[in-house]
């Protein structure tokens, strides 16, 4: 591949990701990753006393990319065709005499799942940091609006008022559990083999176990207790659902970006560059939440990349090469994709416009006719039947030409209301005062544990 960014074929190469995240995935840090399970091999081997000590210290000396290069290597596998077996002949070349000791025992899926390993280990670390970065910005956000007024809306419509600062408590919330699904997660992610052919770890006799322990010691991974020839699949679906789990919560709080900046609404609107971005090639005005569409499109191929694990799991015995081709395709795609959409996330949220005075507009609007709940469980504690009492708000609620009702009014002036209740009793009843008292000291609670937990 030329260097020429015009000859680029992926969109994550030259368009989305993070250039940081899409090295971990690059050619030369797989192959590396590859040469170091092999170095350890040989290190385990030598202080076992399956090999001499001098030959695994000439095959560690040159187990990297500066003496295996990766055009040696891509040039051999197109004679022979078989990846892994040109990474142990290019390095084995390298390593003079003691090159007969390379890969001495394992079997090329003992290499390359012990490499997958390393890399998912290092992978969810840089997830997990995405994650606790979105979640304080959430929490920052919640704490700041803790008590700001805000219509509730359901079936998009008006419903009882809210706190935004509460709206983000909830999104914060969600967040923190994809923290803990993933710490759940990251063992039986960072795991590898060092067992042979169909995975019994008969080709190194009695020091089976003894190896098998030393060389994830060396790798700091977990040993898969019980692989095939190939680690389970199980792990990587369980990846890839938990991606499209990450994937719906960014779609969900990128829409509800989407929905409160239409312009009908206007409650928020994600940063603009007033002095040079451009909204539309034809239509000057625009201001449109693009990084929120952005964050949407990509989050549905991310969801979508979840499949081909749940397929991959269903293999032939002890293995087949079904799942290797789209493992190289969907695992770095969907860790780039990942970490872009978190990253780009937090950022949107980070630098979101809140219009209060807007929303105040909207929850004004409504002429109490959103605040129903309050007067009907007074009602309903004055003696009346709760089904009665929530008849007769929905009466006094409705207008019948589309325009707001001043509920207040119309249940002040209803016999019915004023049996119970006094013109100022209605009045505090319908105020949305409490009800986002009640969500400042809800949205105080949750920041409050969720603050604890993130400072862990």
């Amino acid at each position: 591949m030329t260097d020429d960014a015009s000859s680029l074929f992926c969109p994550l190469e030259f368009r989305y990701g993070r250039a940081e995240v899409r090295e971990l995935f690059s050619r030369s840090a797989r192959l590396g990753r590859a040469l170091r399970v092999e170095a350890a091999l040989a290190e385990t081997e030598a202080e076992i006393g399956i090999i001499p000590k001098e030959a695994a210290s000439a095959i560690a000396n040159v187990a990297d990319v500066r003496h295996v290069s990766l055009t040696a290597v891509d040039e051999l596998e197109r004679q022979i065709r078989h990846d892994v077996m040109a990474i142990t002949r290019t390095l084995a070349s390298a390593a003079g005499p003691a090159g007969r000791w390379v890969h001495y025992g394992a079997t090329s899926a003992d290499i390359t799942d012990s490499a997958l390993g390393l890399e998912l280990r290092e992978s969810s670390s840089i997830l997990r940091s995405d994650l606790v970065t979105l979640a304080k910005v959430l929490v920052d956000l919640a704490r700041q609006h803790r008590a700001t007024p805000e219509i509730g809306r359901t079936h998009g419509q008006h419903g009882a008022p809210i706190s935004f600062g509460y709206k983000m408590a909830a999104a914060a919330a969600e967040v923190v559990r994809h923290i803990h699904r993933l710490d759940e997660l990251r063992p039986r992610l960072a795991v590898g083999k060092m067992s042979g052919a169909v995975g019994t770890g008969a080709g190194f006799g009695a020091h089976a176990a003894e190896l098998e322990a030393g060389v994830m010691r060396r790798l700091d991974l977990t040993a898969d207790e019980a692989p095939t020839q190939i680690v389970g699949r199980d792990r990587l679906a369980e990846l890839g659902n938990f991606l499209a789990l990450v994937a719906g919560t960014a779609e969900r709080l990128a829409t509800e970006v989407r929905n409160l900046q239409r312009t009908e609404i206007g409650e928020v609107a994600e940063a603009f560059d007033e002095a040079a971005q451009v909204g539309s090639s034809t239509m000057a005005q625009k201001r449109n939440p693009i990084v929120a569409e952005n964050i949407t499109s990509l989050a549905r191929l991310l969801r979508a990349l979840a499949l081909p694990p749940l397929e991959n799991m269903v293999q032939w015995h002890e293995r087949d090469l079904t799942n290797t081709a789209n493992e190289r395709i969907v695992v770095p795609h969907a860790i780039v994709l990942a970490d872009d959409i978190l990253t780009k996330l937090a950022e949107e949220f980070r630098g979101l416009r809140v219009d209060a005075g807007r929303m105040a507009e909207h929850l004004a609007r409504s002429g109490r006719a959103a605040l129903t709940e309050n007067l009907m469980l007074a009602l309903t504690a004055k003696g009346m039947a709760r089904s009665d009492a929530h008849e007769l708000l929905r009466g006094l609620s409705r207008s019948m030409d589309g325009t707001p009702v001043d509920l207040a009014a119309r249940a002040q002036a209803d016999p019915t209301v004023r049996r119970y209740f006094t013109a100022e009793e209605i009045d505090r009843l319908l105020s949305p005062e409490s009800y986002v008292r009640s969500a400042a000291e809800k949205t105080d609670r949750v920041v409050a544990r969720l603050d604890r937990e993130l400072a862990a």
